[in-house]
């Protein structure tokens, strides 16, 4: 098996057993401890498949039922690959020219003008509503949280995510916030809610324009909040604050100069803009072949140094950064283990295929964030040098005035259901 080959360079922690179609067992043992684990195959073509491109064809035999794992779960499996495999690709001159074509070639994957950006964002975000209700928490964050201790759950990590941000954007009662990609709502009724501030959110996906509408006026914050199903290129006027959360990874490498391009444009002069976007440790690179064909179609995960170049053309300063390492691979384990807890109304929903498929995109994406060179990054921008204080004690403070106000608000409710 010419797979062997390739298994046999790559495996150096812990021990993978293959199982091929005939039955014989392949062991490859490393060198240091890592997860054991055991996989059949149950199609021949994978022998050459998984040697041709394993980066897209393992993803599609798990979803498909043509690979499964004997000896321990497929968190195991993905764990052991990503350990083995961290940043790179497998040492193998035919995957890391598959990889080199896809670099090439990216562009034109990412082309996402804004047609093909709605259809792309369609394609993830429009699928049914209880799916997502099964596994983010009751704001429908989905994004990366921000755990400031071990022992907070998905709800106060993302409620403190929402915070640091607030507090990174400066916010003053009555300033106007633009909120590119609002997702379903829950970013821009928190600044509403908490910061007194006017908030536009702009989104691509039907589902969830049509929820954070029906938020907003249940939430009594109609006048305050208003969300248009637009893309950010048709966005007009001028805004105080911008923040775009989880949405910078649909746009394409070919259309960041036109984004950054575009949010200095909506800034007022003294105006702070916050980007938060997941973002890769190891310099430009391609999006995997298997997220980009079943998952986000479009997508990818810029490396630092693509932002930064486009962000100096477009004449902004970079007043702040935030590298998150660990914080998404938390975030990502909370919504995996809510998947798996209800995973029979998801087959209800879709089918088992389904199913696994969504296994296989969310252990991949948590294991990415504790393997394989997957960060996230908070970046604050603005025009004028002056728009920022030159230190970071804002940040603290601001995140500790927000905890408090929170936790006195439950009282505050209370005296005044009392009165």
């Amino acid at each position: 098996m010419l797979l062997a080959h390739l298994l046999k360079r790559m495996i150096h922690t812990g021990r993978l057993t293959v199982i091929d179609v005939a039955g014989r067992r392949h062991v490859f043992q490393g060198e240091t401890e890592g997860p054991a684990v055991a996989v059949r195959l149950r199609d021949r073509s994978l022998h050459w498949k998984l040697l041709v491109d394993p980066m897209l064809h393992t993803g599609e035999a798990y979803t498909d039922g043509k690979l499964s794992v004997e000896e321990g779960d497929l968190y195991d499996f993905a764990a052991l690959a990503l350990m083995n495999i961290g940043w790179g690709q497998p040492d193998h001159w035919l995957p890391k020219l598959l990889n080199l074509a896809r670099a090439l070639g990216r562009r034109l994957a990412q082309y996402n003008p804004a047609h093909r950006a709605r259809q792309n964002v369609a394609h993830h975000y429009d699928l049914t509503d209880e799916l997502y209700a099964l596994f983010l928490d009751s704001d429908r964050q989905y994004s990366c949280a921000y755990f400031r201790s071990p022992e907070d759950d998905l709800e106060t990590a993302q409620l403190q995510k929402k915070q640091h941000l607030a507090s990174k954007m400066l916010l003053q009662p009555g300033q106007r916030v633009l909120d590119i990609g609002s997702g379903w709502g829950g970013m821009g009724l928190h600044l509403a809610q908490n910061d007194l501030v006017e908030v536009t959110g702009v989104t691509l996906s039907e589902e969830q324009h049509k929820l954070s509408n029906e938020r907003a006026a249940k939430a009594g914050l109609a006048g305050w909040v208003r969300f248009d199903l637009m893309d950010y290129r048709s966005v007009a006027g001028r805004f105080d604050r911008i923040v775009s959360v989880g949405m910078f990874e649909h746009v394409g490498v070919g259309h960041y100069g036109e984004f950054f391009a575009k949010v200095h444009d909506l800034l007022e002069d003294d105006g702070v803009a916050v980007l938060h976007t997941i973002g890769r440790a190891d310099g430009p690179g391609a999006t995997n072949p298997w997220i980009n064909k079943y998952i986000f179609p479009g997508g990818y995960c810029p490396a630092l140094s693509e932002i930064a170049a486009a962000v100096e053309k477009a004449g902004l300063y970079i007043t702040d950064i935030e590298v998150m390492r660990l914080q998404y691979a938390e975030t990502v384990r909370c919504w995996r283990e809510r998947f798996v807890a209800n995973r029979d109304r998801v087959v209800e929903l879709y089918d088992e295929r389904f199913c696994r498929m969504w296994e296989f995109y969310l252990v991949g994406a948590e294991c990415n964030f504790r393997y394989g060179g997957h960060v996230v990054f908070q970046l604050q921008l603005a025009k004028s040098v002056t728009a920022a204080p030159e230190t970071r004690d804002y940040i603290t403070d601001g995140d500790r005035r927000r905890i408090d106000a929170a936790a006195a608000e439950p009282a505050r409710a209370k005296r005044r259901m009392a009165g």
